[in-house]
Parts: C-alpha cells; structure tokens; sequence
C-alpha cells in the first residue's frame, strides 16, 4: 500500500467513524469565521490582517481537511503566523467558546468531539508558542496574560 492509499484509508475511517466530509468542514469553517469577524474580542484582530476573504477562508478549509480527516490538504506552517499577533489566553478561550458553538450547530456529535479535541490542542499549542515569543515560558497548566498597561496615573 503507497502513503497515498494509506492516507485515503485514515481518511476514509475517519469520516465513516465521525460523519465528517469536506462539506461540513466548509460550513464549518464560514460560520464560525462569520462568528469571528462580528465578535468584539476577535474581529477586529482578524480585520487588521486579512482583507480578502475568500483566501483565507479556502485555507482553512485545507487546515481543517488536514486536521480533522488528515487529507493532506494542508501546506503551511501556522504557528508563524500567529505567534507576533495581540493575543493572549483570553483570545484563545474566546476562540474556543466561538468554534464549539459552530460545532454544535453544524455538527453531528460524534463530529463535534472530533472538531474540538482538535481545536482545543490547537489552541493550547499556539498560546504556548505566543507565550513564548513573549519570554514567557509557561508551566504545566499555567495561561499566557499580557501585562495589562497600568492604568493609573500616580
């Protein structure tokens, strides 16, 4: 067996075990990035990077093809792009709370499991690498907060 039929087999057991196919990871991904841009936390971070959508959009696509049914879609390297971003644990627990509320909808629930084991280690992976391109080296179970600018004036 080649590592592409391999590949097709994992592919294959997944989606029959999980219900997941390339059509609800697309609604997947639009709506919970509909939810993203109207979010008062998360839009405006997002709106400051990315102009045209539909790019970004067929990337996430391929991302969570990747992740969630291990297409192979996927050709890029995340953590980069996340890592000079204004985020901390705050931003990931919204992120969270956002992609488990699509999941809900638009999955079935052996697939939303599936979504969010994935997304949740996804999220604890780029805040360790955000923390740490800020210096901060976090230990077993301890959040990234940003230092809040002090706020008093005397």
């Amino acid at each position: 067996m080649t590592g592409a039929e391999r590949r097709e087999q994992i592919t294959t057991e997944i989606a029959a075990r999980t219900g997941i196919t390339e059509a609800m990871i697309e609604r997947l991904v639009r709506s919970f990035y509909a939810k993203v841009r109207g979010d008062e936390m998360l839009g405006p971070i997002f709106d400051a990077r990315i102009s045209d959508w539909e790019p970004h959009l067929a990337q996430m696509c391929a991302f969570w093809s990747s992740v969630a049914l291990m297409s192979g879609r996927y050709h890029g390297a995340p953590m980069p792009k996340h890592l000079p971003l204004p985020v901390d644990a705050e931003h990931f627990d919204r992120w969270l709370a956002l992609f488990e509320a699509t999941t809900k909808e638009v999955c079935p629930p052996e697939a939303q499991a599936h979504f969010m084991e994935r997304a949740r280690r996804i999220a604890a992976s780029l805040e360790l690498g955000v923390a740490g391109a800020n210096g901060v080296l976090l230990g077993v179970g301890e959040r990234f907060r940003r230092k809040q600018p002090n706020s008093a004036s005397t």
